[in-house]
């Protein structure tokens, strides 16, 4: 599980049947550095399957990979990207 900065939403005009209806959020995987220093993440975006509706703006918690489909077993569906949690607080030991 990884944490990430929502930074604005995907829109498709065409998407695979099985993910008809689906939420994409565009989000900044951030790692403790980031967070310690409190600078803006500097790593690539990637698109992460959302149906807790986050905000822009907000801090969350994704999984990756076949993590992302365990949601929908025994039905996978083809997204790299789940967000599990919306985080209200961040706190990293010191």
């Amino acid at each position: 599980m990884r944490i990430g900065k929502v930074i604005g939403q995907l829109t498709l005009s065409r998407s695979h049947e099985s993910v008809k209806g689906f939420r994409w959020k565009i989000v900044v995987p951030v790692t403790e550095d980031d967070l310690r220093t409190k600078k803006e993440p500097q790593t690539e975006e990637l698109i992460v399957y959302d149906d807790l509706s986050v905000g822009e703006g907000q801090w969350i918690a994704f999984s990756e990979g076949a993590e992302a489909s365990m949601p929908f077993f025994p039905n996978p569906k083809p997204i790299d990207a789940y967000n599990a949690a919306i985080l209200d607080q961040i706190e990293l030991p010191v």
